[in-house]
């Protein structure tokens, strides 16, 4: 299937319900999926040699590995041999593709490199399909346990092929939160600590996993009550912002804004804690 054949698709279920986007998504899920669990397959392989690893620094507080890098190339090689008219926008090799033109598939083969090098077994391989800029397919595996997370647009959510939905909990007090903690940048940083206190005293916990692909995963499927970041890029959000969309949650930026596939901030939850959590860090 081409982007053009693929944009063809989308524009004709907005005018008439057609089923055949719906097909789309199922092929491009199919394709998430393949290359997720091949890219994943890399990462399982190399954490049995996880002490012999080469490892690099790219920024402060950012590594890189030979194994995200090995991941990329496996799923670039999956996504080519199914969809050669596409785009593949990853970590690694092409983070600065247009996003918003044609089929386009995000990928971040390796998400929570810092757990995976120090071996916390909390790290995954996530990838989204976008049909002009808007996501149509999604596939996120938690590489270190094999669960995998999926959603089409319209679909609906699933973990390991059965609906998933986000929590119903409405009360602060006794709610669950995730959050990533800054990773560069003084301003950021300070921004953050003036409102992670507001929101710590006010709810039951807060968990930081070092991988937001599946901070967003928990989210969709319940575990989180909600999760907020001041900066995620494009392949950290694109699979888990459909995930939770899909499982009836909320994805806006911090500004309440609708959340883009960028660089960008990110509030997310069900829609009561949403909304909380929105209205606590604009006080903040």
């Amino acid at each position: 299937m081409s982007a053009s054949d693929a944009s063809q698709g989308i524009e004709h279920n907005a005018a008439a319900g057609s089923s055949h986007v719906r097909a789309d998504a199922r092929a491009l899920l199919a394709t998430c999926v393949a290359a997720a669990a091949r890219g994943a397959e890399v990462v399982r392989k190399g954490a049995e040699r996880r002490e012999s690893i080469v490892w690099e620094t790219k920024g402060y507080n950012d590594f890189v590995s030979e194994i995200d890098r090995a991941s990329e190339a496996t799923i670039a090689e999956v996504i080519a041999g199914r969809h050669p008219d596409a785009t593949l926008v990853a970590e690694e090799g092409s983070p600065t593709s247009s996003l918003s033109h044609g089929l386009v598939f995000v990928a971040d083969p390796l998400d929570g490199t810092t757990n995976f090098l120090h071996g916390v077994p909390h790290y995954a391989v996530s990838i989204a399909a976008l049909i002009d800029g808007d996501v149509v397919a999604c596939a996120t595996i938690n590489a270190a346990t094999g669960e995998l997370f999926t959603a089409t647009r319209g679909g609906g959510a699933r973990r390991a092929g059965q609906p998933i939905r986000v929590s119903s909990l409405a009360e602060p007090g006794r709610a669950l939160l995730a959050t990533g903690l800054p990773w560069s940048g003084d301003d950021d940083i300070a921004r953050y600590m003036v409102s992670l206190p507001n929101v710590m005293r006010a709810t039951s916990g807060i968990r930081r996993s070092g991988a937001a692909a599946l901070d967003l995963a928990d989210v969709a499927c319940g575990r989180f009550d909600a999760f907020w970041e001041l900066r995620l890029l494009p392949w950290d959000m694109a699979a888990g912002s459909l995930l939770v969309r899909e499982a009836g949650g909320i994805v806006t930026t911090a500004a309440g804004a609708p959340c883009p596939v960028a660089e960008t901030s990110l509030v997310c939850g069900n829609p009561a804690m949403h909304a909380w959590l929105l209205d606590t860090l604009r006080a903040s």
